[in-house]
């Protein structure tokens, strides 16, 4: 899988952090530079340690599911964006605590980043390296946290659920990808 590749999966993973912190921008009442930074990275760090948590569980289980693990790959990234797009027509707003503590962060985060704990299964089942997927995926959640919460602060609600469901429709696309080079290359 080339770079591209992972910089879509890493910006598709992102959306959920990404529509989290704008609601969090929008909910937060004081909302200093120190505290996005902290958001955005705790975003980040789950967002990277989970699809390497996954990596590891997907190599124990690799050699015994080779001859369909294009299919899984595809079957999971199906699963992913369906339910990214789902949420995104999803008609219930979250609310968020005006003033979030550590706990509720450490929980959104880890909220967010179960997909990427499935993708890290995905990259092991692919047999692909796993150190550069972490760290594009953890610095591209990052960015998008950073955006999210600083655009919160400014608009309104609408852009947070769009945002889902584009990233949903990547990662679809993405398994179609994964899928059709396995079948007819």
């Amino acid at each position: 899988m080339g770079t591209f590749s992972i910089i879509l999966i890493a910006i598709s993973l992102s959306m959920d952090s990404f529509a989290v912190s704008i609601s969090n921008g929008l909910t937060i009442e004081e909302l200093s530079l120190k505290r996005i930074l902290f958001i955005a990275f705790s975003f980040a760090l789950f967002q990277a340690l989970m699809p390497l948590i996954g990596w590891f569980t997907g190599i124990g289980i690799e050699k015994y599911i080779r001859k369909i693990d294009h299919w899984i790959a595809f079957i999971l990234l199906l699963a992913i964006g369906a339910k990214m797009i789902y949420e995104g027509l999803s008609k219930n707003a979250t609310k968020n605590d005006s003033e979030l503590n550590i706990l509720s962060i450490i929980g959104q985060s880890i909220a967010t980043s179960i997909d990427a704990f499935i993708i890290g299964i995905s990259f092991a089942i692919l047999d692909l390296s796993i150190i550069k997927p972490v760290i594009i995926i953890g610095f591209i959640t990052f960015l998008f946290s950073f955006a999210g919460l600083e655009l919160g602060k400014y608009f309104g609600k609408k852009i947070g659920k769009t945002v889902e469901i584009f990233g949903g429709i990547v990662l679809i696309g993405i398994g179609l990808k994964i899928l059709f080079e396995h079948l007819y290359f």
